[in-house]
């Protein structure tokens, strides 16, 4: 699975960065285990991912680039 980060760019891009496509590895719960710039896969929430400390940015959204057969990430995603 693949997604999209749309949004602030946050810890100089060992974060998520504006535009920038990720590996999804799951969903866990509210969250997206996401291989993010750091090479490191860590959870961010599916429906609005951004850094745990503010003063970092306010983070955005993932778009759908390659969801699985079931349907995980549009399942996560939705509003």
């Amino acid at each position: 699975m693949k997604v999209r980060y749309v949004g602030e760019t946050f810890f100089d891009g060992d974060g998520l960065t504006d535009g920038a496509v990720y590996t999804c590895l799951g969903v866990e719960g509210p969250f997206l285990r996401i291989i993010d710039g750091s090479g490191d896969d860590y959870l961010y929430y599916a429906k609005r991912p951004g850094p745990t400390n503010h003063s970092e940015g306010r983070g955005g959204k993932f778009e759908i680039v390659e969801d699985d057969e079931k349907g995980s990430l549009k399942a996560a995603i939705a509003d």
